[in-house]
């Protein structure tokens, strides 16, 4: 049966490039490709994946061997230097947007914690994207981590990744004149906050910051990401990364 998931043959031969080993196998990969996918999308539980694709087990082993191999992120990260290309631009950004999401997460799940802000018990989601909206660094942490703290642990794991990052745009959760010029002198981009007009309440659209805020919008059309059901975060990492590989593909293929 064919599902709305399913790679299309162009966007296999993507994929393939990443994952054929020429190895004769009683599945192919692409059937476990198209598995993986159905569950990033639908959000069911391995052990529920409809009889067409192979056993449940064989696609999860698949998936665990791509994730603690780091093939997912590798993938993720070659599709956004194409997706960049094929719009015009270079493949390492200039600019950057950072933001964080807190998610509820499920009983089993380990590392969270209250966010008070949000009164959301759970996790916590900081990402960094280019002005495509493409995600060039995640982090997931407990969700009573502070935005300073859990942003400067994010440009950690990126530091050096991108040699032409020159400034990084936040809201005012960010704010603060010694932590902004802390960040600038350790990382060596300019780190500007977006404030709000003042005399306008309600909500308000920024300058370039909603591109970050519509990315968490694409990680929720994902029912997979809608609740963070991972026991350990680097799961929840791998599936963020194929969310944006399904919607990379999209770009990059018919």
């Amino acid at each position: 049966m064919s599902y709305e998931t399913n790679l299309t043959d162009a966007r296999w031969e993507i994929i393939a490039e990443f994952v054929e080993d020429g190895r004769q196998r009683k599945h192919s990969l692409r059937s476990i490709a198209d598995a993986v996918l159905y569950v990033v999308k639908t959000g069911c539980q391995w052990r529920y994946l409809p009889k067409d694709f192979p056993k449940w087990q064989l696609v999860y082993y698949y998936f665990r061997k791509f994730e603690t191999t780091g093939l997912i992120e590798i993938i993720h990260d070659s599709l956004r230097e194409r997706v960049r290309l094929k719009k015009g631009k270079q493949a390492s950004p200039s600019l950057g947007l950072v933001d964080s999401q807190s998610v509820k997460t499920a009983s089993v799940t380990t590392e969270k914690g209250v966010d008070g802000n949000k009164k959301v018990n759970g996790r916590k989601r900081f990402i960094l994207t280019d002005t495509l909206g493409l995600i060039m660094g995640i982090l997931i942490v407990a969700a009573n981590v502070g935005e300073r703290a859990g942003a400067e642990k994010l440009f950690n794991q990126t530091r050096g990744k991108y040699p032409r990052l020159k400034k990084v745009l936040a809201d005012q959760g960010y704010d603060g004149e010694k932590y902004v010029a802390g960040i600038e002198l350790l990382f060596g981009f300019v780190f500007e906050i977006v404030n709000k007009v003042l005399g306008i309440g309600g909500f308000q659209v920024q300058p370039k910051r909603w591109i970050v805020e519509r990315t968490f919008g694409w990680l929720v059309w994902n029912r997979r990401l809608v609740k963070d059901y991972e026991e350990n975060t680097d799961v929840s990492k791998a599936f963020i990364q194929l969310a944006m590989i399904r919607l990379m593909l999209k770009q990059l293929a018919s």
